[in-house]
């Protein structure tokens, strides 16, 4: 009975994931935003989103210089709630997401800023343009198991889209944007039904 008992509590750890000092995170998109603000007119803000991302991050608890985060957007996802707004970004006149069908970012460092807080630093590749920008980063969150490991965090940056060669229509559309990225990422595998919400 005693061997029964030590075999079930040694399977029993092992189904739970191990956090290592170095751990690898999916974004879950269904738990996650990627949203962003522009003037319009220059009376209003009008808030968007892209709905389609994926990401990795790659996380080390004791020295937070040796994380990664990476992250693909799928330009054509964008959503401000008025669809022939969404075409017209989505034209050659603006995003042209027929040739530049994403954006994405690779982290080249990270830093502390305080407690709970970082700055990310990393190449932002938009409208085929790459610039360096940087985030600062809430988080991440302590974890939880529910539906699989999973924490959260949130970073925000404001970028020009002149610099990324959108420049259409400067009267109606704002220069400055404003980014925000919910996150919530698992460990992969933790979740093995996948289900959940």
């Amino acid at each position: 009975m005693k061997r029964w008992l030590a075999a079930f509590g040694l399977a029993a750890t092992l189904a739970i994931p191990s956090l290592a000092a170095t751990s690898t995170w999916q974004i879950d998109p269904r738990n996650s935003t990627v949203q962003f603000v522009v003037r319009h007119l220059g009376i209003s803000n009008v808030q968007g989103a892209f709905t389609k991302f994926t990401g990795t991050v790659m996380l080390d608890e004791d020295d937070i210089s040796k994380s990664s985060v990476t992250a693909t957007i799928d330009m054509a996802s964008i959503d401000t709630r008025v669809e022939p707004r969404d075409t017209d970004l989505k034209s050659s006149k603006f995003f042209d997401v027929a040739t530049y069908p994403t954006m994405t970012f690779q982290s080249t460092q990270i830093s502390k800023a305080g407690d709970g807080t970082a700055k990310m630093t990393g190449n932002l590749t938009l409208h085929g343009v790459t610039k360096e920008v940087t985030f600062d980063v809430s988080g991440p969150t302590s974890t939880v198991n529910q539906n699989g490991v999973r924490r959260g965090a949130e970073a925000t940056t404001k970028i020009s889209r002149k610099d990324f060669g959108v420049t259409a229509d400067p009267l109606i559309v704002g220069d400055e944007v404003s980014i925000t990225l919910d996150i919530e990422m698992v460990v992969p595998g933790s979740n093995p039904g996948g289900g959940g919400r």
